[in-house]
């Protein structure tokens, strides 16, 4: 385990994944916490081990709130400085970054290239839209959201909206939910596949 310091001194809960020489790491944010969202949620967990398993670098974090960060959840806001301080972490050991998030997790990210016009690759798994930017805020950059066809959480029309909006490759996994239950090595393998083109 190891500590992340956001710009408004709010200290944060982190651990490192995967080999210190990695070519890329990856900033891996967590689902929303008021519906039980950590760093270690499942899902989490498995695509955090098929991507060690493929050799990239993995940073996750609790957002603030959440486990043993500090602060209170901050309905979006603050979370941008969490991702802003995971990211700057993640730069100062790898020579490339990737953001990549979960549900809250992404749309967080999303939020924070958006206010940084940062274009570091993205990966968003089931983003719900109404809580990712406007499109036109989001700078152009190679983007990939994963989804599921049993998607019962977010609007999936609103999200492939969303997706061409932004100019993201839709990648659909047949008989996955928002869960991805038995699964979570397939999402691993997508997201390692984009990566690695990256």
């Amino acid at each position: 385990m190891t500590t992340l310091t956001a710009a408004d001194g709010t200290v944060l809960e982190a651990r490192w994944d995967g080999p210190e020489d990695a070519g890329m790491a990856v900033v891996f944010c967590h689902p929303h916490p008021g519906y039980g969202g950590t760093m270690t949620a499942p899902l989490m967990n498995g695509v955090t081990d098929g991507l060690t398993a493929r050799g990239f670098a993995v940073l996750r974090f609790n957002f603030r709130g959440v486990g043993e960060s500090g602060g209170h959840h901050d309905d979006g806001e603050g979370e941008v400085a969490d991702v802003a301080a995971a990211v700057a972490a993640a730069e100062a050991r790898h020579p490339r970054v990737s953001v990549c998030g979960w549900s809250f997790g992404a749309a967080m990210a999303l939020r924070w290239m958006a206010r940084s016009r940062r274009a570091l690759p993205f990966v968003g798994i089931a983003p719900p839209p109404q809580l990712c930017p406007p499109p036109d805020q989001v700078p152009p950059g190679p983007k990939l959201i994963v989804v599921g066809d049993r998607e019962q959480v977010i609007d999936l029309d609103a999200l492939r909206a969303y997706a061409t909006a932004v100019g993201a490759t839709v990648e659909t996994l047949v008989g996955s939910d928002h869960f991805f239950v038995f699964r979570h090595a397939q999402v691993a393998e997508v997201v390692a596949g984009f990566l690695s083109a990256e």
